[in-house]
């Protein structure tokens, strides 16, 4: 449990139960400290990334509750007390958050890496969106008070933030009167050759489509995406899971079709075979365009939040200005319209290197274990 330093390291996650971004961020930070273990409060390996059955995973007691662990969200009343009870011996942990991690306990110092102040809390209406769930919207009601309680006091106790786009700096600022520092997630080159899936192959036949990859929750707009694509002949892909994959399923029309649980290999090829991304999310960061700009592909997104930081508006893509379908489809049209420079999309890409962000945290994992770092909250 060591850095290069010989500073004893570990790191701290919400929840492994997923294949999104902030997975993916975790899976760069075992790497970059590769002998540290990993806290967590729930762990399903059939549901996130394989990379993390061969890792050092420790989740708490709540993770012996099968259906917790494939149902992450119904477990929201317990997991504040499965956060506390967790205790780390290390000099130093290395937290990535939205919403739990922070809360962990340990014996050394916390250097936190978020990705948004928990939306539940803060962005409820944004969480929920559409949703009619009565059970949802009572339940929130009814611990949104103490969790912030519990909430804030967590976050104080850290000894720095990073924020992962310019938008969760000032919304870190908002929530808990915390200074943080920008670092961009890391973008992660998938090692496994282009894997066809053959169903899209027939599914296709000549024609060619538009990705978007996303997480399948009410503030991701998927619905408004599909909705852009309806009515027109172009086709468009969804790859993701998550609760709004049945409503979205009986939304769609004959030019959309939806995947999930697809393999490294069949993702890079469907990014090497797309025209272009659409993503219509409130996102903390925008990644899926930089995974689209590795491979030289322009994308479509919402002018909004954490893709402020990453697309390059006629470089590497186009904004659209409300996550409407109207405006979804004029984007798509604008990509058709432009000539887009591969090679330029691709350079783009390249200040979002995993070695720079792990020299960043090699850099800030000293500064605290030295003593270099007071402490960001304002008391």
């Amino acid at each position: 449990m060591t850095s290069q330093d010989g500073v004893r390291v570990a790191i701290a996650h919400d929840y492994l139960t997923q294949r999104g971004g902030a997975e993916k961020v975790v899976l760069a930070m075992a790497r970059a400290f590769p002998d540290a273990p990993i806290y967590t409060t729930l762990f399903e390996p059939s549901t996130t990334f394989p990379e993390f059955a061969n890792l050092d995973v420790r989740p708490s007691a709540l993770n012996r509750i099968g259906f917790l662990r494939k149902n992450h969200r119904a477990a929201l009343p317990l997991l504040p007390f499965a956060s506390s009870s967790i205790e780390i011996d290390a000099d130093v942990v290395l937290t990535s958050t939205s919403g739990w991690a922070h809360g962990f306990r340990t014996s050394g110092r916390t250097l936190v890496y978020c990705y948004s102040p928990a939306r539940w809390l803060y962005e409820s209406q944004m969480y929920l969106g559409q949703s009619r769930s009565l059970l949802k919207r009572v339940a929130l009601a009814v611990l949104s008070y103490p969790l912030r309680i519990w909430d804030r006091r967590a976050a104080l106790s850290a000894d720095r933030y990073l924020a992962i786009s310019t938008v969760v700096q000032q919304r870190i600022t908002d929530a808990y009167g915390i200074t943080s520092t920008v670092l961009p997630a890391p973008f992660t080159v998938e090692a496994a050759p282009e894997e066809p899936i053959p169903e899209v192959q027939a599914w296709l036949g000549d024609s060619g489509y538009y990705l978007c990859i996303s997480r399948l929750l009410p503030y991701k707009n998927v619905d408004k995406v599909m909705a852009a694509f309806a009515g027109t002949d172009r086709k468009l892909i969804v790859v993701g899971r998550g609760p709004e994959a049945d409503r979205l399923r009986k939304l769609k029309s004959d030019n959309v079709l939806m995947l999930s649980d697809l393999t490294s290999g069949q993702i890079t090829w469907l990014y090497q075979g797309c025209n272009g991304l659409i993503a219509a999310s409130y996102e903390d960061y925008g990644l899926t365009p930089i995974e689209a700009g590795y491979h030289g592909k322009p994308s479509a997104v919402l002018r909004w939040g954490g893709f402020l930081d990453t697309v390059d508006e006629g470089v590497t893509g186009v904004y659209f200005d409300q996550p409407q379908p109207d405006s979804i489809r004029e984007a798509v049209g604008a990509l058709e319209r432009t000539h887009w420079e591969p090679s330029k999309i691709q350079n783009h890409v390249e200040q979002f290197s995993e070695e720079r962000f792990a020299a960043e945290l090699y850099a800030a994992v000293t500064d605290i274990h030295a003593g270099r770092i007071e402490r960001t909250a304002s008391r």
